[in-house]
């Protein structure tokens, strides 16, 4: 957008204009975008860009502008006196006497003109140039930020202009006024769509198919209900129509201007066949900006529509239907693959899609409606983007990035099916932006057919190049010999040549436009420089009137270009951050410029507009005094300068030829007229700058080369490529049809030469011999990958890349006892819908195979449940060297599709298994964090558990009264609450700090636990209350007096004992021996043996390890997760270990 205010600060001219540069840009200065581009590209709306999405290439419906607070240039201050300086009718920043040659400020038209050239011989006198200028103020909008600006054309005088407060912040109008002008913008009025109410309008559209049919959409401040304006007579009239839905886009029939589609916020798209008075539902979910009207002369019904949908069984589909039978039944589905979002485009001729299944993404093209088939690009172009770029004259430009590539695209063009592609230029520069997407440098020349200008990057250098014949030959810019004040430009090639801005520049000082226009063909007009590669910070401006042979340097500075009356007149306006009131304008094709105060007072530029077609000469400029006045607009009239309409008499003639001198372009000779510079006469609507067209002889210039073939720059031939074979039969070869090998060269689809030299003749055909299936390929399609649910259905293509598909028979074997046979398979494109309803791993094979020979292609698909629930069950308190296991036990459990990755402590470095359980030791004491991720399919949950490594603890087996069993529901949380009371009661009746003892109760049946009796932190300086023994003999005495019991449930009470355990030796964590076991009785015995208590374990098969107590509680696992685990959890025994010195045990054995 065109912001409106001084938009940046003043621009540093650089170096001296025409000198020839070789330096590197310097770094970018900060600044906002320029002034009036907006209002200059958009202009195309009633040409028909009106009431529809915008295409690849084309633009947005209406001309909008954007005014921004100002800010005072950087570098340079503002005149003293601010608004003073204008009141005296003196340009901010241009004090003092007029300026010279190139500056504004020159006096008012009629009393002055200078050349920027040597004057035509013959040329018209200034006096001959009669303008005429009128403001009107736009009363009551100067807090509008953005206007929206709508010129019939067509012998209309017609203008609207909607002015608008957007709140960014919001993102919502929160006022708005709609003017409109029926004088070509002499005056306006200011409308009310409702008199006596406040209406606040959004936007506009207009019919393509009659202009004067236009739709106001006004939404609530609350955003709940939407109003619509109906006119069919330019805005002179409203009818208010309430509409049932959220709107976000409307879509105009390109040709029936009562038929429209509307796309909804919810993703609905509706239709209506009386201009929004009433709305059908034709779809749901569907992609924004993917549905497209049918195509006239394409599509054999003009109510067809092509959408872009979400598929109910996952993905995206394109699907057409008739807009009076879209229901479900009469859906079409002209692609049986499912596609990527976002990827359909229709244009023209041809229909284009992506589809992306195990990670590799393949490009389709479909011509004139016909089936869908692969683009074939080279065999290693390996693209991972491809954009269209042009589909006109039944041919597809493209530009992909390949796999190596980072902001270079590479140029291909198709043969006439849009199907091979050839390369025709490497490394066109890109940019990726924000709101646009990824916008090529690449530009084609309106007016005349097969030039193309483009930017090229190689090694860090951007250069300009053109070509004549599509591609087929590149050329640098000839720069011109002189500059504008006629110095020597030293700029000699092969070192220096002529680089343009194109449709982006990296510097935001340059808006990067070249002016190019249907209705003068010829004349180019853009900014750029002198040297060896394009500099961003330079922007003289350069004009050609011979498509591209000759240029002329005609400012240092850039400016704004309006072609009028097709090119007879050129108007530019400077793009500066100070307010203007010059402009400039030229009626000899940029040989002579004239100046013209198109007001009295200066004003910041925010845009400026012609009638669409450039065919008439009058001109609107949008602009303001400063940020806080109300918008002014200045209608300047050229008309009166042009009293009669030209004749024969007053064109001259030039002819069309590349930089060789070669007039034979695209097979013909090409001959145009224009205006002679002495005549002041109007061309008028009617007029049509092309004079002859005459066939050539074809020649080597007119040949490409075919797909598979690349040029060699040093001999300007085709060669085949090293994976290419031009001998072999194609693909698509069947037995009884017949084929021709190609020679490596084919004419351009739009050349039209004849005779001559035929580099693409063809030898005597060959017949298409039986081949052996190769290149067999079984995919998933759509977002399912190898991975799916029991119950989901899959769609399985099987694609062959060569041999005979007639007479091969294909096995498929989808691995569930499911077999079948198949004919044509490949062929027909069909797909095989599928769905397996256990988990499992299932091999899916297919195997071609025809009397020559066989292939086979296997596929292994996962079918897996969601994962639901993960729990981590570990010890929570383990001795330094202590074998400990780590379980992680998983709701529903998956055998053997499950992989589990653990993070021990502060390792970034996952360990990964395929069992749930695995075994550690931990060497040094401490805290040390275990996290487990289990991934089963796309289904992935993670635990977390805290482990203590203690060199010295001691443990007490645990169980309960067996009416707990009764009640366990076998959950980590019911376990951890049972804990945490048991702990609080053993601590409340011994005495002993709670943050020393913990309880685990153990999963399964019968319900058990362990307690954990830890030591407590050294404090040499504090005497221990109670020892180590004396702690286990105090849990022991409240154990056996049964103190430890607490409520379950009313009547229900738990008594907490001592289990006994198996006998053994075990070695204990924190120890370097064994342990002598013993019954828990012979505790009162020894009184001079020192107890500790530990926990041990015997190594097991599948033994469980037991959960942490956590402050918060864990997600509850509703069910066992089966019988083996079960069954392993209920057979973990634990005890109680007596640490006695050996000495002390053998003398009490003997005694």
């Amino acid at each position: 957008m065109a912001p409106r205010g001084p938009p940046r600060p003043a621009k540093d001219p650089g170096p001296a204009a025409g000198a020839p540069s070789t330096e590197a840009p310097p770094p970018p200065r900060s600044r906002p975008l320029p002034l009036l581009l907006l209002l200059l590209l958009l202009l195309l709306v009633a040409r028909g860009a009106a009431g529809r999405f915008p295409e690849p290439g084309r633009l947005g419906p209406r001309a909008r502008l954007t005014r921004s607070q100002p800010s005072p240039p950087a570098g340079r201050a503002l005149p003293a006196g601010g608004e003073d300086a204008q009141e005296r009718d003196v340009e901010p920043g241009h004090p003092g006497p007029a300026p010279g040659p190139g500056e504004d400020g020159a006096p008012a038209a009629g009393q002055g003109r200078w050349a920027r050239a040597a004057p035509v011989p013959g040329a018209a006198s200034p006096a001959r140039v009669s303008l005429t200028s009128s403001s009107f103020v736009l009363k009551g909008d100067a807090t509008h930020n953005q206007a929206m600006v709508h010129w019939t054309g067509e012998n209309s005088s017609v203008i609207l202009i909607l002015t608008k407060y957007y709140h960014a912040d919001t993102e919502k109008v929160l006022e708005s006024s709609l003017w409109r002008s029926s004088d070509f913008g002499t005056t306006y009025t200011k409308l009310a769509l409702q008199p006596g109410f406040t209406t606040v309008i959004d936007s506009f559209y207009i019919s393509p198919a009659n202009k004067k049919k236009i739709i106001f959409m006004s939404s609530s401040l609350n955003g709940g209900e939407q109003t619509m304006f109906l006119s069919v007579d330019e805005a002179t009239t409203f009818q208010k129509q309430f509409i049932p839905f959220i709107l976000e886009a409307l879509i105009f029939h390109p040709k029936d201007e009562d038929k429209l589609l509307a796309y909804a916020k919810d993703g609905k798209l509706y239709v209506s066949c009386d201009l929004g008075k009433k709305w059908i539902l034709l779809h749901e979910q569907v992609t924004k900006d993917h549905v497209f009207w049918a195509e006239s002369g394409v599509d054999a019904d003009p109510d067809m529509v092509h959408i872009e949908a979400h598929d109910p069984v996952g993905g995206f589909r394109y699907i057409t239907c008739r807009i009076f039978n879209c229901s479900g039944k009469r859906l079409s589905s002209p692609s049986a693959h499912p596609i990527d979002q976002r990827s359909l485009i229709v244009q023209g001729d041809y229909v284009f899609f992506k589809a992306t299944s195990a990670n590799h993404t393949k490009y389709y093209v479909s011509y004139r409606r016909n089936d869908s088939v692969l683009m074939r690009l080279p065999k290693y172009a390996l693209p991972k983007d491809l954009q269209i770029i042009s589909t006109d004259e039944n041919q597809v430009f493209v530009a992909v990035q390949e796999w190596y590539q980072t902001d270079t695209y590479h140029l291909y063009q198709s043969d006439p099916q849009g199907v091979t592609y050839s390369l025709v230029l490497e490394d066109v520069r890109s940019s990726r932006q924000a709101e646009d997407g990824v916008v090529i440098d690449i530009l084609e020349v309106q007016g005349v057919k097969g030039v193309f200008l483009a930017n090229q990057k190689v090694n860090g250098k951007v250069v300009t190049l053109i070509t004549y014949n599509k591609g087929r030959d590149w050329n640098h810019l000839r720069p011109p010999s002189v500059d504008m004040n006629g110095k020597p430009t030293n700029c000699e090639p092969p070192a220096c040549h002529l680089h343009l801005h194109l449709l982006w520049a990296d510097n935001p000082y340059v808006s990067g436009t070249v002016h190019t226009k249907d209705t003068a063909p010829g004349l180019i007009m853009g900014a750029g420089n002198l040297g060896s590669q394009l500099v961003e910070y330079k922007e003289e401006m350069y004009i050609t009137s011979d498509c591209g042979n000759t240029w002329r340097q005609v400012f240092e500075e850039e400016h704004h270009i309006l072609y009028l009356d097709h090119g007879g007149v050129i108007v530019a306006i400077k793009d500066s951050s100070i307010p203007l009131k010059i402009l400039k304008f030229s009626t000899d094709e940029g040989l002579t410029w004239s100046t013209y105060n198109f007001t009295d007072t200066s004003v910041f530029v925010d845009g400026l507009l012609s009638e669409p077609g450039e065919e008439t000469l009058v001109i609107t400029i949008f602009g303001h005094i400063s940020y806080r006045s109300d918008w002014e607009l200045v209608k300047v009239d050229f008309r009166p300068s042009f009293p009669r309409t030209c004749s024969e008499e007053d064109y001259s003639s030039w002819d069309l030829v590349n930089l060789q001198g070669d007039g034979c372009l695209m097979g013909r000779r090409r001959s145009f007229r224009k205006r002679k510079a002495a005549s002041w006469c109007v061309n008028g609507r009617n007029f049509t700058s092309a004079l002859t067209s005459q066939v050539c002889p074809c020649q080597d210039s007119d040949f490409l080369c075919d797909y598979g073939f690349e040029r060699s720059p040093s001999e300007d031939k085709c060669f085949a490529n090293f994976w290419f074979n031009p001998l072999s039969p194609p693909d698509n070869c069947v037995l009884g049809q017949t084929y021709t090998s190609s020679l490596g060269y084919r004419k351009a689809v739009s050349n039209v030469c004849e005779g001559g030299v035929d580099l693409a003749r063809s030898p005597a055909p060959l017949q298409c011999p039986l081949s052996p299936p190769r290149g067999l390929h079984i995919d998933l399609l759509g977002e399912a990958a190898v991975a799916v649910r029991p119950g989901q259905d899959i769609l399985l293509e099987v694609r062959q890349e060569q041999g005979d598909v007639l007479t091969t028979k294909y096995q498929v074997d989808l691995g569930d006892g499911f077999k079948a046979m198949y004919m044509n398979l490949t062929l027909t494109g069909k797909v095989i819908r599928h769905c397996y309803e256990n988990p499992g791993i299932y091999r899916v094979s297919v195997r071609a195979e025809n009397v020559v020979g066989h292939d086979e292609a296997v596929l292994f698909v996962q079918v897996n449940s969601p994962l639901q629930a993960l729990y981590l069950e570990v010890a929570p308190v383990i001795g330094i060297n202590q074998e400990v296991n780590l379980t992680a036990v998983l709701l529903p459990l998956n055998p053997n599709l499950t992989v589990f990755y653990w993070w021990i402590g502060h390792s970034l470095q996952p360990l990964l298994s395929l069992n749930n359980s695995v075994t550690m030791r931990f060497a040094d004491t401490g805290d040390v964090r275990v996290t487990v991720q289990a991934a089963c399919g796309k289904s992935v949950l993670q635990d977390s558990k805290v482990i203590r490594v203690l060199d010295g603890f001691q443990a007490v087996p645990l169980q309960f009264s067996k009416n707990l069993d009764t009640y366990n529901p076998n959950t980590p949380e019911w376990r951890e609450d049972v804990g945490l009371v048991v702990t609080w009661l053993l601590a409340k009746e011994t005495g002993i700090p709670e943050e020393l003892l913990v309880t685990v109760v153990k999963p399964g049946l019968p319900t058990l636990a362990d307690l954990y009796v830890l030591l407590p932190p050294p404090r040499p300086t504090r005497k221990r209350s109670i020892t180590g023994d004396k702690r286990l003999a105090a849990i022991q005495q409240v154990l056996s007096a049964q103190k430890i019991s607490f409520l379950l449930r009313a009547g229900v009470r738990v008594l907490v004992a001592i289990r006994d355990v198996d006998t053994g030796s075990q070695r204990l964590g924190g120890s370097s021996g064994y342990w002598v076991v013993a019954v828990l009785s012979a505790i009162g015995l020894l009184s001079v043996g020192a107890f500790v208590l530990y926990k041990f374990k015997r190594k097991r098969p599948d033994r469980t390890v037991y959960a942490q107590m956590h402050d918060a509680k864990e997600q509850e696992m509703t069910s066992p997760v089966g019988q083996g685990v079960e069954s392993a959890l209920q057979g973990n025994h634990s005890g109680v270990v007596l640490s006695i010195d050996c000495q002390e045990m053998h003398s009490y054995l003997v005694s």
